[in-house]
């Protein structure tokens, strides 16, 4: 594992596996404190990589969550995607977070990774990973490049896993939220986000089990543990994202990104639902930001 770290916070990384983060710690009053889920490890599989699914986060690229109907037509080209986990029936995330990751540069504050990948016929793309610690703030930067033929549709985001207790807290205002159906967790339709949906204040997590996107998302939200005295910022440059709540967990899933989940077969198709069409050669940019901060006794 990579280490990051200043007087405020720690960051463990582990670019073999998805180039993802296994710890995000606060430093503050002599105690560390877990601001996304750690990663542990099992103690009888040494040198085996783990499921990116038990780290704290990690990159979602080129696309984010699931695609449908054994791929997409684009420009006129139908691009074949393959189910990528055993208990997944559709593709997921991509192939950024199963993939290693090449470290470019490492310093005490700073990291810098990249990954050059195909998926079948369909995406090839260049990809930079930039995580660097900046006070009480990390930065995370994610670019990807098309890499192929042809001009495609992209779309980025992170998949962070953040610590849930009785008393925690999140606030991430939005205007609607795709519903999905309940067998193969896929959008059905829009609707205003209803009452017990609403994280405009704060509030806390719902009992049962959320799974949707939230579209005009302001870009700002914030988690708080009333438990530790710590509220953690979030900040994005992209007006969508994923909640995650399953029940009996310990965790919950807020995962910043631009397209809502099967982008590609939403009605409009995937340019009206926030994915970025690059020609070979262009690329996308955006930016993550997690920032702490104590709460006020």
């Amino acid at each position: 594992m990579l280490e990051l770290r200043n007087d405020h916070l720690r960051v463990c990384l582990m670019p073999e596996a998805g180039g993802g983060i296994s710890r995000f710690d606060s430093l503050s009053d002599g105690g560390v404190h877990a601001l996304m889920r750690p990663f542990v490890p099992a103690p009888d599989v040494s040198g085996v990589l783990p499921d990116p699914d038990l780290l704290a986060c990690y990159p979602l690229l080129p696309w984010s969550n699931r695609i449908a109907h054994g791929g997409f037509f684009f420009g006129g080209r139908h691009n074949a995607l393959q189910p990528n986990r055993n208990d997944e029936p559709y593709p997921i995330h991509g192939s950024g977070w199963q993939r290693p990751w090449v470290v470019q540069r490492h310093g005490p504050g700073d990291v810098e990774l990249t990954l050059d990948d195909a998926i079948g016929d369909a995406y090839a793309y260049r990809a930079r990973l930039v995580y660097r610690l900046e006070a009480d703030a990390l930065q995370v930067t994610l670019r990807v490049e098309n890499a192929g033929k042809s001009p495609m549709p992209f779309g980025t985001g992170i998949h962070p896993f953040f610590p849930r207790r009785a008393d925690t807290r999140l606030m991430a205002p939005a205007r609607a939220m795709w519903l999905n159906d309940d067998a193969n967790r896929l959008p059905v339709g829009r609707a205003p986000v209803p009452r017990t949906r609403d994280f405009s204040p704060s509030s806390g997590l719902p009992a049962d089990e959320l799974n949707h996107a939230f579209i005009g998302w302001s870009g700002r939200a914030a988690i708080e543990w009333p438990d530790t005295g710590l509220r953690l910022h979030i900040e994005a440059d992209m007006d969508t994202y994923v909640l995650y709540t399953p029940p009996g967990e310990g965790f919950f899933c807020f995962e910043p990104v631009d397209h809502p989940i099967n982008a590609v077969h939403l009605p409009g198709g995937p340019l009206a639902h926030g994915m970025t069409e690059l020609a070979p050669g262009d690329s996308l940019t955006r930016s993550f930001v997690f920032r702490t901060e104590r709460l006020r006794p």
